[in-house]
């Protein structure tokens, strides 16, 4: 069994026990948030709309952190203009406690 819920104007796949990294929610550590479905599929069933949002998956906050630095460079060519910037996302782990 696996549902796509949408959070944070994004989609995932996901299944019992998987652990997926969202868009900062405002929640704590340990708190259990309840996710908005689009689709649905129960071994072969497949569940979209109205039905699909009829069903529920609850995950559980595992962490609160920030992705990997990326570093953005820029410059103009033979300006001696260099501008070096580095910026960390901010995310939520969530862990997928029940679909059903």
């Amino acid at each position: 069994m696996y549902a796509i819920v949408t959070t944070g104007n994004k989609q995932y796949k996901v299944a019992k026990d998987d652990i997926i990294k969202v868009e900062k929610l405002e929640a704590n550590v340990g708190d259990v948030v309840d996710l908005e479905v689009v689709m649905l599929n129960d071994e072969g069933k497949i569940k979209c709309g109205k039905d699909a949002a009829k069903a529920s998956v609850k995950a559980e906050v595992v962490a609160q952190d920030k992705a990997k630095k990326i570093v953005i460079f820029k410059y103009k060519a033979k300006k001696n203009e260099r501008k070096r910037q580095g910026h960390r996302q901010p995310f939520t782990a969530l862990k997928i406690t029940e679909i059903k």
